[in-house]
């Protein structure tokens, strides 16, 4: 059996190692580095709102169980109603959502002070990979069976922009 030394130059290894750093970044790197705001759009107007201004101005935290996750989970946000008449000047009759992974949809009945824009979740902000940087929830839901998901797929997760329809 024939053994041969393979040399290499220093560059090679410097090549590799570069590599090696850059997809270790790649993976580690937070999702939230990429979400730094939400987009609120009415009309031809977009304005940003930063995660730190949203999770400063998350004034509510509740306790309630995540059927999502079968456990509870306790949640700080700010009433979506009210957000809304801050962002909008009032509440507009239908929102389109834009999430972060492509999901769209447009809901309407949001003059509901039941309905939460969540920020944190057991007090570390929402990421992408915890289905942040924004969640909308409802704080209480009533009689209905946390055992079938279905009956919560009004809750958006992952919000990158929420549009007014007028």
């Amino acid at each position: 059996m024939n053994v041969v030394a393979l040399h290499r130059s220093p560059w090679g290894r410097v090549r590799d190692r570069l590599a090696c750093a850059l997809i270790v970044v790649g993976i580690t790197l937070p999702a939230t580095a990429f979400a730094q705001a939400l987009n609120m759009i009415n009309g031809d107007v977009t304005q940003k709102v930063a995660l730190s201004d949203l999770h400063a101005m998350s004034d509510t935290t509740f306790t309630l169980y995540d059927p999502y996750q079968g456990r509870e989970v306790e949640m700080q946000g700010v009433e979506f109603r009210a957000f809304l008449i801050e962002q909008f000047g009032e509440v507009p009759p239908a929102l389109h959502f834009t999430a972060w992974d492509d999901y769209e949809v447009t809901l309407e009945g949001w003059d509901d002070p039941n309905w939460y824009l969540v920020s944190s979740e057991d007090g570390d902000p929402l990421t992408i990979r915890t289905r942040g940087p924004v969640r909308l929830v409802e704080r209480d839901y009533g009689d209905r069976d946390v055992e079938n998901l279905r009956e919560f797929n009004d809750w958006i997760w992952m919000i990158r922009s929420i549009e007014a329809k007028w």
